[in-house]
């Protein structure tokens, strides 16, 4: 367990693996933590240093008062690579991590040698969305939202088959801070990439979930179309397309971003 106090914010972040090896940083989801890593990480640590972060109003992180942005997020990712003396890295956000990445490509491009955007979109929802879910949890917490949450991030035969991954990720959902949730809510509420993404110039991978409804295949398609040279792929999951299908994320991972 390890921490790294920020300009006004204290992030929980795990460094693994051999310190001659190229970073790995992954971003974790809206109301995940950076567990929802565990899949690809023993996999992935051989190849690479794996940098895992709880988002700020995540997991052991601090959650701060007022509203988040996406561009707080993204300010946070590089600060804590200048704490941790790291120049560069490689890069998989999904969903609300995914966002985080757009906004560090377009900003901070020297800090990104490439670029995954996993189960995210340029624009996430609608504000009227976002605003029901921000009201639900304010009034009923976050078990109020949580089985509703789980039917967007699995598709129904991975709830079937797999109920203990399932339950899980429900309860880390359900372990998360409700004024931390809420702040990072209108963070991707607000957020939207659509007249500027077309402007990243890092090698991109985009990777979709046939049965994501939450950021959609077509939301996949839109980003690979307006980035040049962007590839995407597309899995038989639904939002958390990791840990879905964890061994082909970690294997189309693998492939993308090469140790040499």
């Amino acid at each position: 367990m390890a921490f790294a106090q920020l300009e006004d914010v204290r992030i929980h972040y795990d460094l693994t693996g051999s310190q001659n090896a190229p970073v790995l940083l992954f971003s974790n989801s809206l109301g995940s933590t950076l567990s929802m890593w565990d899949p690809q990480t023993p996999a992935l640590q051989k190849e690479f240093r794996v940098l895992r972060y709880d988002t700020r109003g995540h997991g052991q992180s601090s959650v701060t008062p007022g509203r988040d942005t996406i561009e707080q997020l993204g300010r946070d990712v590089t600060r804590l690579l200048d704490k941790l003396e790291l120049e560069s890295v490689y890069f998989c956000g999904l969903s609300m991590g995914g966002q985080t990445g757009m906004w560090l490509a377009l900003n901070a491009p020297t800090r990104l040698k490439k670029l995954v955007l996993s189960n995210t979109a340029a624009k996430i929802g609608s504000p009227e969305i976002w605003n029901t879910r921000i009201e639900a949890v304010r009034k009923g917490g976050m078990k109020s939202i949580s089985t509703a949450v789980m039917e967007r991030w699995f598709s129904r035969d991975f709830r079937a088959k797999s109920p203990d991954s399932v339950g899980s990720a429900k309860g880390m959902l359900e372990s998360t801070d409700p004024e931390g949730y809420v702040a990072n809510c209108g963070a991707v509420r607000d957020y939207d990439a659509r007249k500027t993404i077309a402007a990243i110039r890092i090698p991109t991978l985009v990777v979709a979930g046939t049965h994501d409804a939450a950021t959609t295949p077509a939301d996949g398609r839109y980003l690979a179309e307006q980035i040049p040279g962007a590839r995407y792929v597309e899995f038989d999951a639904a939002h958390l397309s990791n840990i879905e299908r964890p061994e082909r994320f970690a294997s189309e991972l693998s492939s993308f971003f090469p140790a040499q």
